[in-house]
């Protein structure tokens, strides 16, 4: 294992969000924005999401993650950070790569909002029809 800082913050993105992810040799300090993980995305559930990763290689000690974060809600950042996350493991230690793939950490997730079409308020919802 490399024990060097990645120099270059790798890319995470989930919908709108984009997230810029370092990893440090480290204790398992999470910060997002300048905040504790919890801190900034306020649910627990969103937190083990985005350190999911680390959790799945059993790294949660030992790297300290530096995140920054921009677009898109705190579901989708709580995505992007998991996705760099990842792909700063892989970068640190290619061996991670099977087990990371395996869990679906260095796909990502297409799904993004459906645009909205003319002539209704949304992308499915219709104005209500009326015969007379």
């Amino acid at each position: 294992m490399a024990t060097a800082t990645i120099n270059k913050p790798l890319t995470g993105r989930r919908k709108e969000a984009v997230a810029r992810v370092r990893l440090t040799p480290g204790t398992g300090v999470v910060t997002v924005n300048g905040l504790t993980a919890i801190g900034y995305l306020k649910r627990d559930v969103l937190v083990l999401q985005a350190l999911g990763a680390l959790a799945a290689t059993n790294l949660l000690d030992k790297y300290d993650v530096i995140a920054r974060v921009m677009g898109g809600g705190l579901t989708g950042q709580a995505g992007a950070i998991r996705m760099g996350i990842a792909r700063a493991l892989v970068r640190q230690d290619e061996t991670l790569k099977g087990v990371l793939g395996r869990g679906g950490y260095l796909t990502r997730d297409s799904r993004m909002k459906e645009r909205k079409k003319y002539g209704q308020p949304g992308a499915r919802k219709k104005f209500q029809f009326s015969k007379r």
